[in-house]
């Protein structure tokens, strides 16, 4: 059974009036997001890990360091997937219910949030990713390196922002900042976040 990839939630240039091109979508998620998935494909081929669930792979070949390949991908495969639904069009602003009185209590309030969001984004050295994650019952922003995501350390992701170059040099340059900033203001899918909270 060969992993494959998942249709993206939107159109390619669902996006364009939140700031985020079609052009991007064909490269991040016609070429990177296809490449990771095939690479995968290749690697597990033949092995007892072509047939288990995709965050049994991750957390698996995580611990061994001969698997590191195959681990960069199936996390790629997975970041990727969980990234796409972090977005929506018309996204951004407030979340509400529980999990806007979540962020609050955990935080001090929205602003907060986003304060430390942005800054873990932005000071997250080389490629890798930002999360929202569910710790043991407390929401906690972590920042992550290359492939590495937060099942490999028992968290429950909630949301995620990728800030890999490829994931924004398209639109914003090397602006890093201005990526993240129009993620928070235009396009989180705050529903998305609150369906993992549970």
């Amino acid at each position: 059974m060969a992993f494959t990839q998942k249709p993206l939630p939107f159109a390619m240039d669902a996006l364009e009036p939140y700031g985020m091109k079609a052009e991007t979508f064909e490269y991040h998620y016609g070429k990177h997001h296809k490449a990771y998935v095939d690479n995968l494909n290749k690697l597990v081929e033949g092995t007892e890990l072509a047939n288990k669930p995709l965050e049994e792979v991750i957390t698996t070949s995580f611990k061994d360091s001969s698997k590191a390949g195959i681990f960069n991908n199936a996390a790629q495969v997975w970041n990727h997937s969980f990234f796409w639904e972090s977005l929506k069009p018309n996204g951004g602003g407030s979340p509400t219910g529980d999990l806007a009185t979540k962020i609050d209590s955990t935080f001090g309030s929205f602003d907060a949030f986003k304060e430390q969001f942005s800054n873990a984004a932005a000071t997250q050295f080389g490629s890798g990713w930002a999360w929202l994650v569910d710790d043991g019952g407390t929401l906690k922003i972590t920042k992550t390196p290359n492939a590495e995501n937060p099942l490999v350390h028992g968290q429950k992701p909630l949301l995620t922002l990728d800030v890999w170059e490829h994931a924004y040099y398209i639109d914003f340059r090397n602006a890093r900042p201005a990526f993240i900033k129009n993620f928070l203001d235009k396009l989180v899918n705050w529903d998305f976040v609150a369906q993992n909270l549970g």
